[in-house]
């Protein structure tokens, strides 16, 4: 092999690598709240089980539908044209009494709208003073919308959730 060719190689691989990490460095954050007190509300029932089902801002427009009934929350994604992507959380994370944090982050690719979708997801444990929260990471692309990651508490979370979600939409979704 020439030095010549040998250097075009390097200097392709280089830029090729370049672009990937720059493209997915370029995704950025919006955030939007999950608090129902923020979110219109649809239905509400104060017998029972307490189900409520709230309408949520999104981006792009997209908004996001929160759910609850006895004491176990999800989200269900609904898109610009009105599609409802239901997440499942109540089987893919947790059956197990549950919430969801005060806020979404959504991951935006350049041109593109949202990539990703990443919230905190608390599930009671046995001692109801106790919570396991996770952040859930799930993908957004044309085809299909669900639940790619489940991230454990730890130091580097936040981080880990991001990364997750940069790379969401090439992943296959969490089963039950």
């Amino acid at each position: 092999m020439s030095l010549r060719l040998a250097f075009e190689i390097v200097l392709i691989t280089g830029a090729l690598f370049a672009g990937g990490v720059q493209s997915v460095a370029q995704n950025r954050s919006v955030y939007t709240s999950l608090d129902a007190k923020q979110c219109r509300t649809i239905k509400t029932e104060t017998t029972g089980a307490g189900d409520y089902e709230g309408r949520c801002r999104g981006v792009g427009g997209y908004s996001l539908m929160l759910l609850e009934g006895d004491l176990r929350q999800n989200i269900v994604v609904v898109t610009p044209k009105g599609a409802k992507h239901s997440l499942e959380l109540w089987d893919v994370i947790s059956g197990g009494f549950s919430s969801v944090g005060p806020k979404a982050e959504w991951r935006l690719a350049p041109r593109n709208g949202p990539v990703a979708l990443i919230f905190r997801y608390d599930i009671a444990q046995e001692d109801p003073a106790k919570r396991i929260s996770y952040l859930t990471v799930a993908k957004i692309t044309r085809n299909e919308i669900c639940v790619t990651d489940k991230i454990s508490p730890g130091p580097n979370a936040n981080n880990e959730a991001r990364l997750a979600a940069d790379s969401a939409t090439t992943k296959p979704c969490l089963k039950q």
